[in-house]
């Protein structure tokens, strides 16, 4: 058991401890104000209300950030010790060379003309390692023709998803967060139609290939299908727009720029509140759906990582489509074979192919290091998908061991699409751009975001339609907008 002189001894020497402790401290404070130059007042903590603590942690991230300062520029230093080298030992390489042979003037010749081959080395070597990074940044000589159009606002929360109708008369549908699904007059901006059928987020909208019928999918764990009729009203001018020239040096639009955007559905739009056939066989968020060629079956894409195959007539779960290692993102079909694709977090999509009744086979395809959020079809045999990783690849259906083009971006993208006519992938992206580039690779247009156009928020979708004479192309967002575009690609651009 300790004596009381023990204990004593044992009190001193915590104190000796805690008192050394405290002087290593001011001296390692000392040190960071000479490393810093901070005023004494802030480091000591006169007219301060900082804790010691926070102000420690402080100081030691600034002597951090000047350590990283100081091999910057020792870095630096090196560097050009090494480019001074280099351009003494071309010098002595040009000097070497027998006078006798050349004269003065084309000894120079002779120095200049080395160096100017390790300039060319030396930019030859900088592309080649930054190839990989800005390959979809290269600018083109012609440039597209990207004007607004028209703004379709209504909705009361992000929107999901764009579709545009396939039979006459062309309507424009958006499917919101805020558990709606719009159909909107093209030409006016007007909304048509509401449905309100979901009690949850509703996530994607397709329209049927021949006839006034909707497929909406929802976080409620079901997909709609509904009849809509729709009597378009007499079209008014199109305010006209100036026309925007898709580049790179549009100024970009800050979020405090932003107009309040509020719920602008006139009380008049007539509302649809019953599906005409609701399919209830997920066990998760229903994040997509569409419709097989034909129209008489459709597919859906679900959180709990199936995809289902569904009878339109019966409501009949025929084939539920599972693999897929996390919940799925999207899912697509082919507009003239019996043809699924289904993408999923877990970085892979998928091929289904239905064109044999008694079987169906499946493909995997692993392209992507993250989450991919969206493939699509193309006419011919070509997919297209995008991927959280800020890449988009193309693939030909014939052989799809690796994509026969990647295209690099600087931020995520979501809901692809491509134009048949043209093949111009449209990219909508979570910093806020939309970006299109041809199935090559090669970047076409950027959308302006100058004068307060374009989104303000993540875009979340994009869709074309070829039908339309103003209107070819149509964008989603978070902003709570749908907004369509004229794009207008020169002919020369697109032989590129």
């Amino acid at each position: 058991m300790p004596t009381e002189s023990g204990s004593c001894s044992t009190a001193r020497q915590a104190k000796q401890k805690r008192k050394s402790h405290s002087l290593s401290i001011r001296r390692t404070n000392s040190s960071e104000q000479e490393r810093t130059g901070l005023p004494r007042e802030m480091l000591e903590g006169q007219d301060s209300k900082l804790p010691s603590s926070v102000r420690s942690t402080l100081l030691e991230l600034f002597g951090q950030i000047e350590r990283e300062f100081e091999n910057l520029y020792i870095e630096n230093l090196e560097l050009r010790r090494e480019i001074e080298t280099l351009n003494e030992r071309l010098t002595a390489e040009g000097q070497a060379i027998d006078g006798a042979e050349l004269s003065k003037g084309q000894l120079k010749t002779k120095a200049s003309h080395s160096t100017s081959q390790l300039s060319q080395k030396l930019k030859t070597t900088y592309k080649a390692s930054t190839s990989k990074i800005v390959s979809s940044f290269k600018t083109t000589t012609s440039r597209a023709v990207c004007q607004l159009v028209k703004e379709y606002i209504g909705h009361r929360d992000g929107i999901w998803d764009v579709s545009v109708a396939r039979t006459q008369p062309v309507v424009l549908g958006t499917a919101s967060a805020d558990h709606t699904a719009l159909l909107w007059s093209i030409e006016t901006g007007r909304c048509l139609v509401k449905y309100t059928g979901h009690v949850g987020s509703v996530n994607s909208i397709k329209f049927h290939p021949s006839e006034q019928l909707a497929l909406t999918a929802s976080g409620d764990q079901t997909a709609h299908i509904w009849r809509y009729a729709v009597q378009l009203p007499t079209p008014q001018p199109v305010a006209d727009t100036s026309q925007q020239i898709c580049g790179e040096d549009e100024v970009e639009c800050s979020d405090k720029d932003e107009p309040d955007v509020d719920g602008d559905v006139s009380s008049d739009c007539p509302t649809i509140r019953v599906p005409l056939t609701s399919l209830k066989s997920h066990q998760g968020v229903v994040i997509a759906a569409d419709w097989l060629v034909g129209g008489q079956q459709v597919v859906t894409a679900s959180w709990d990582r199936a995809a289902n195959l569904y009878d339109v007539q019966t409501a009949e779960l025929v084939h539920s489509l599972t693999g897929h290692d996390q919940e799925l993102t999207h899912c697509c079909t082919h507009p003239t074979q019996r043809l699924v694709v289904t993408s999923s977090r877990d970085t892979t999509f998928r091929l289904w192919d239905f064109r044999d009744p008694s079987i169906h086979s499946v493909n995997v395809f692993q392209g992507h290091t993250d989450t991919v959020t969206s493939a699509v079809f193309t006419v011919g045999d070509n997919v297209v998908s995008g991927s959280d990783d800020r890449t988009v690849k193309v693939w030909d259906l014939k052989n799809m061991r690796s994509p026969i083009a990647t295209i690099r971006t600087d931020s995520a993208i979501n809901r692809i699409n491509v134009c048949v006519g043209q093949k111009i992938i449209a990219l909508p992206h979570d910093n806020r751009q939309v970006r299109l580039f041809d199935m090559s690779g090669v970047r076409l247009a950027r959308l302006p975001r100058s004068s307060r156009q374009g989104h303000r928020r993540m875009v979340c979708c994009s869709a074309w339609s070829e039908d339309h004479p103003v209107c070819n192309l149509f964008t989603c967002g978070f902003d709570r907008q749908a907004i369509g575009w004229n794009i207008n690609i020169p002919a020369l651009l697109q032989e590129k």
